[in-house]
């Protein structure tokens, strides 16, 4: 898997990677403490506010972006997002209310949703070999779990030195090294594979907008990579809004096991990213990714029958608790054998030209999976019960799965020619 890292500019640009997470991972263990300074025991809907804000930012400003972004040399619009977001984290030490808070994760999460797209675009073009991408694509998965499991260890490590408002300037160090990081390296041209000059996109702003969710929505294999994304968010929220539930209240463990638990989700993902390349080397990405939707279902249905044991199993949840460990890994696990794949299937399905706008629709659809099921698990957990919520959301998962099956047939599809794409160049074949 490492040998990817041997292409200069791939190394460059994983390592920005990596030093921005770790910046957003000190940031989000601030802001829950930042949180509460300011609201108390009402932390925590300012922590679910600021949440459905990041939502709302990544599904709303990733197409405009996508519109705008040919407009603007991709290194420079990374760069640009990067100084953004460092701008913000500058800034969040020295809010003194709520709303302040709510405007500046706003503007960080538009940042990133222009940053995030803009990325993934790029590294198909820096890396041509699908042995390589692929490759990559575990390697980022990899690089998100191991934030997931290093950050809150270092947040730690670091509260006992410093005052929590410090650990803002380490998001800031993250988001400025990666910006050098990015400047240091020259991107590929916007040239599809051929050499053709890249197609740039026609119409008005609002049509642009919208042409990379067209182009998406118009390719069988990618509806149902969609509804995957809903399949894993159908999970994810799942583990995200209701572990601490589980661990405090259903099992009535003590606040230190809330990161275990989190740490098993994020170790069963970590475990199949370092596996996958292997697999997808034999087996086609269909093969690997739809069983694993029906996996998700299964074992939120599994949680259910937990849960529905209630207090019967003993102090500290008996058997419960390594049953609710095994489960968490196995959603992980699962997650991440849909999500790895996502990029190739995407590269593999629309031409090298419309990759910004079809990696922006994506991110912008598939966080709107998120922004349905976050609800789901917070809501329906609340009102109705967690036997309830668990049901709804394998539900929703299944339904997904069986959605997905339907739309991706066995023998892949000719490539689409965007709707909204005017090509410059007169080889228009060689784009296909």
């Amino acid at each position: 898997m490492l040998s990817v890292l041997r292409n200069r500019t791939y190394r460059h640009l994983f390592t920005a990677q990596v030093v921005a997470l770790a910046g957003t991972g000190l940031a989000t263990v601030a802001l829950g403490l930042l949180a509460y300074d300011l609201a108390g025991p009402a932390a925590g809907s300012v922590l679910g506010t600021a949440l459905a804000i990041k939502m709302v930012a990544y599904v709303g400003i990733a197409p405009v972006v996508a519109a705008l972004a040919h407009r603007i040399p991709r290194r420079r619009l990374l760069v640009a997002a990067d100084l953004a977001r460092a701008g913000v984290a500058l800034g969040l030490p020295f809010v003194g209310s709520v709303w302040q808070v709510y405007l500046l994760i706003f503007v960080l999460q538009a940042a990133s949703a222009t940053f995030t797209p803009a990325f993934q675009s790029v590294i198909p073009e820096v890396l041509p070999e699908e042995r390589d991408y692929t490759r990559a694509l575990s390697l980022s998965r990899l690089a998100y779990d191991t934030e997931s499991l290093v950050s809150p260890v270092l947040a730690a490590g670091l509260l006992a030195l410093v005052g929590y408002q410090w650990l803002f300037w380490g998001t800031v160090t993250g988001f400025l090294a990666s910006a050098v990081l990015v400047v240091s390296v020259a991107l590929p041209g916007r040239a599809n594979r051929a050499g053709a000059a890249v197609a740039r996109p026609a119409g008005a702003l609002g049509a642009r907008s919208l042409a990379g969710i067209r182009l998406f929505l118009a390719v069988p294999r990618l509806r149902a990579l969609l509804a995957l994304d809903l399949a894993v968010a159908a999970g994810g929220a799942m583990v995200i809004v209701n572990t601490v539930v589980y661990v405090r209240d259903q099992l009535g463990r003590s606040a230190g096991d809330v990161p275990l638990a989190l740490g098993a989700y994020g170790g069963g993902s970590m475990a199949v990213a370092l596996l996958l390349p292997r697999v997808l080397d034999r087996a086609a990405d269909r093969a690997v990714m739809l069983p694993a939707a029906f996996a998700v279902a299964g074992l939120l249905a599994t949680l259910a029958v937990v849960t529905a044991a209630g207090r019967t199993a003993g102090g500290g949840g008996g058997w419960r608790w390594p049953a609710l460990l095994a489960l968490w890994a196995g959603l992980g696990a699962a997650g991440s054998l849909i999500l790895t794949p996502g990029g190739r299937l995407l590269r593999a399905a629309v031409p090298p030209a419309a990759l910004p706008a079809a990696f922006a629709a994506q991110f912008s659809l598939s966080h709107g999976c998120w922004l349905l099921a976050y609800p789901l698990a917070g809501w329906l957990g609340a009102t109705a019960g967690l036997p309830a919520a668990t049901l709804a959301l394998g539900a929703l998962a299944l339904a997904a799965a069986v959605l997905a099956t339907r739309l991706w047939h066995p023998t892949p599809a000719p490539r689409p020619t965007p709707a909204r794409l005017r090509p410059l160049s007169r080889h228009r074949s060689a784009a296909r």
